[in-house]
């Protein structure tokens, strides 16, 4: 395979998905200035996307033709976190980094394998109950901290915070009990990397008013 070498860092990525949407947010929160943002139509991928990856899953991301990740979201945005260390979204111990990347496996186990049930179904109900159950059993660790229990915002967040987005394009309405999700969600939502990872599709379906629940 002939990789035609880039200048800069380039991401394809679908319109309106949760695990694109969580790489979208690292870059924005690093506030990469080379980058390039290809969304990718399945049913026209881009003949380079085709080059670089036959399987055509998003996020693909090229690294200036040095690099091809793909499949891995964790591999991608740690990478990213190394690649552009300021601002920094892990640890700098091995301790807390250890703990923080089982946290984060533990959100893809628990929360991100119900979400991607719904975006095969929006109607699934059950799975709905499933996952709005299993964020209540953390909800008082979302009021810990001023982040998803950390002081400063972590990779952790960059995995909640989109599939919280999220949750009103499935018609989930947390109740009052989970008010710690919401206020964070509402946070989390005027950050200005959040702002800006935003495609206009997520933007226009999952606008939040600020004196609604999400």
């Amino acid at each position: 395979m002939v990789v035609v070498k880039r200048s800069i860092m380039t991401v394809y990525t679908s319109q309106d998905n949760v695990d694109d949407h969580r790489v979208r947010l690292v870059l924005a929160e690093k506030a990469i200035v080379n980058l390039e943002v290809v969304y990718v139509d399945p049913d026209n991928p881009p003949a380079d996307l085709i080059e670089l990856n036959p399987e055509l899953t998003t996020p693909t991301l090229v690294d200036r033709g040095d690099l091809i990740l793909h499949g891995d979201i964790g591999v991608m945005t740690e990478y990213l976190d190394d690649r552009f260390p300021h601002p920094p979204l892990m640890p700098a111990y091995p301790v807390q980094r250890a703990k923080m990347k089982m946290m984060i496996k533990r959100i893809e186990r628990d929360w991100y394998s119900l979400i991607h049930k719904l975006e095969e179904n929006h109607n699934d109900q059950d799975t709905k109950d499933q996952l709005v159950a299993s964020l209540l059993k953390v909800r008082s660790a979302f009021a810990e901290m001023p982040f998803f229990l950390s002081t400063d915002f972590t990779l952790v967040d960059c995995t909640v915070v989109p599939l919280l987005w999220r949750l009103n394009s499935f018609d989930i309405e947390l109740p009052e009990a989970a008010r710690p999700i919401i206020d964070y969600a509402e946070r989390m939502f005027k950050r200005k990397s959040f702002q800006i990872s935003l495609n206009e599709i997520e933007y226009d379906a999952q606008e939040v008013d600020e004196n609604e629940s999400i």
